[in-house]
């Protein structure tokens, strides 16, 4: 998947929530609306070259890219101050030297649809997944977004929805409260059989 090697570039930084990621922005599509993928570490960015790129920077601990930001996550206590400048000339040279952005062939996994959220469970759990993941798409994911994260649904049962989070969102300190007071009561009033929201992986 290469780039317009004519096309000129902006990127610029973009703070968020967790003050150990930076969302880059940047005028070009990479992935379709609602896709992403994120990338905890640099086996796992196998399919994707610029994530590979990115990884060769010694403090870059966690890529996200979706549709027209890449989110980096630094594992060092270096000053976003020194990195950011760095960052956004190697984003701004790769993309218009048309380095591509994913292998040949990749596919982004889609968020989950009601349909796939069935899996084994009951009517009943099926019909409240799909409420929730509505809910997700249409409230929750586009603001989660607008902090360089992701959040997906992973699965409900006897009222506990889990889900998964992305990007900026892992590891972030205001996680659980966003979480707990924002996404978990919402859920609650739209869907009265939702009591808990948990996330893989993140400890309350």
């Amino acid at each position: 998947m290469l780039q317009n090697k004519e096309k000129t570039v902006s990127v610029y930084a973009e703070a968020n929530p967790n003050p150990e990621s930076m969302k880059f922005v940047m005028n070009v599509s990479m992935l379709p609306d609602g896709q992403s993928v994120d990338y905890p570490t640099l086996e796992s960015a196998m399919e994707s070259p610029l994530a590979q790129e990115l990884f060769n920077f010694d403090y870059v601990s966690r890529v996200f890219i979706a549709s027209n930001f890449v989110t980096v996550t630094k594992g060092t206590n270096q000053d976003w101050v020194k990195l950011i400048p760095e960052l956004r000339t190697f984003l701004k040279s790769y993309v218009e030297a048309g380095g591509p952005i994913f292998n040949e062939g990749f596919v982004a996994n889609k968020p989950a649809s009601g349909a796939h959220a069935q899996g084994e469970g009951s009517e009943e759990d099926a019909t409240i997944s799909k409420k929730v993941i509505d809910l997700l798409d249409n409230y929750v994911r586009p603001a989660v977004e607008q902090d360089g994260g992701n959040i997906t649904f992973k699965s409900y049962k006897d009222g506990v929805v889990t889900v998964h989070l992305q990007g900026s969102c892992s590891g972030c300190p205001s996680a659980t409260v966003t979480l707990k007071a924002g996404i978990e009561n919402l859920l609650k009033r739209m869907v009265p059989e939702v009591t808990e929201v948990v996330a893989d992986g993140v400890t309350i």
